[in-house]
């Protein structure tokens, strides 16, 4: 066993990495440690993708905001691979933060925009990825429904979308199963 296959991250996921069947597909390794908050900072849906759709960002807020998402676990062999998942150097940036997880402050690795339009929005695919992952982790309602409010608009590659509505569709059979 190599240093880089005993030697892990934590990542904290805001967007569509919450879901875990999304994020094992890109990290097959990582491991949810929990729900953590990211004080001082809101979540926007303004970072152009390649296929010219919002995806999520966090971005410094003052008005006491606070972002939601989940830390995962991962062995650091598989950074690359989540730094081209990302986009890494093409419109995010990896950067660490600080989080609240379960009462205890932890760094962590997460990505910024650089590249945002805040006229874009997301597909619906999208933004249901990003729900099914907040529900599989059991955010607060509040917080999942004020995700479903975010306006959506149809992809027009209707593979990508079929193809990523089936890991929501997993997703959902999944939580289905353990209730």
């Amino acid at each position: 066993m190599t240093a880089d296959e005993r030697s892990t991250f934590r990542y904290f996921s805001y967007g569509s990495n919450m879901l875990s069947g999304r994020l094992k597909d890109r990290c097959p390794s990582a491991r949810p440690l929990g729900v953590a908050q990211l004080s001082g900072h809101e979540l926007r849906w303004h970072k152009r993708s390649r296929d010219g759709s919002g995806k999520c960002d966090v971005v410094p807020s003052s008005n006491g905001q606070v972002v939601l998402g989940v830390v995962y676990e991962i062995v650091e062999s598989e950074r690359a691979d989540l730094d081209r998942a990302e986009g890494c150097g093409n419109g995010y940036v990896r950067t660490n933060v600080q989080v609240n997880l379960n009462g205890e402050a932890v760094t962590a690795s997460t990505y910024v925009a650089t590249k945002v339009d805040p006229s874009i929005k997301p597909y619906t695919w999208y933004k249901a990825l990003v729900v099914a992952g907040a529900k599989e982790h059991g955010l607060p309602a509040d917080y999942i429904a004020s995700l479903e409010t975010v306006e959506a608009s149809k992809d027009p590659d209707c593979t990508r979308h079929t193809d990523s509505m089936r890991i929501v569709s997993a997703a959902n059979h999944s939580d289905e199963a353990q209730a």
